[in-house]
């Protein structure tokens, strides 16, 4: 009778194992894909506050053209930094192909009015339909307390 001696320690597994380093992929790669829609690319503007706000949807959509201005009296476009010269010109490129012409506006509420309403000026040089100016809805304490 023999003995069947397993020789393993003979053999040397030069195979690399690659299943841990796809499934640490495929997890930050979903990380990355949940976290992408949520970064907002606004500029940091502290919005004037209205009791009577209506709601706005279109002005969180991916394609919406927003228009910042900040307390300082910097515009931007977007997320780039414009001229009130180059403003008029690039919204009307921006809503070259679309049929809806909004634009939707956040100033901060220290801004200098007079910077707003330049803003405004180049908006409305290009052509635009409707402007949206977006602020921060309250809830009035006294129709909350008395239930209306």
């Amino acid at each position: 009778m023999g003995i069947n001696k397993r020789d393993e320690g003979k053999k040397v597994n030069s195979n690399i194992n690659v299943t841990p380093m796809v499934d640490v992929m495929l997890v930050l790669l979903i990380i990355f894909m949940v976290v992408t829609p949520m970064l907002n690319n606004k500029v940091n503007v502290d919005l004037p506050t209205s009791v009577s706000g209506v709601v706005m949807q279109d002005a969180n959509k991916e394609d919406a053209v927003v228009v910042a201005v900040t307390r300082d009296g910097r515009t931007f476009l977007g997320s780039n930094q414009v001229t009130d010269d180059d403003l008029g010109t690039k919204i009307s490129a921006m809503l070259e192909n679309k049929t809806n012409k909004e634009v939707f506006m956040r100033a901060d509420a220290r801004a200098n009015y007079g910077k707003v309403m330049d803003a405004v000026d180049g908006i409305r040089s290009a052509g635009v339909n409707q402007l949206g100016l977006l602020t921060d809805k309250i809830e009035d304490d006294a129709n909350v307390m008395t239930g209306q």
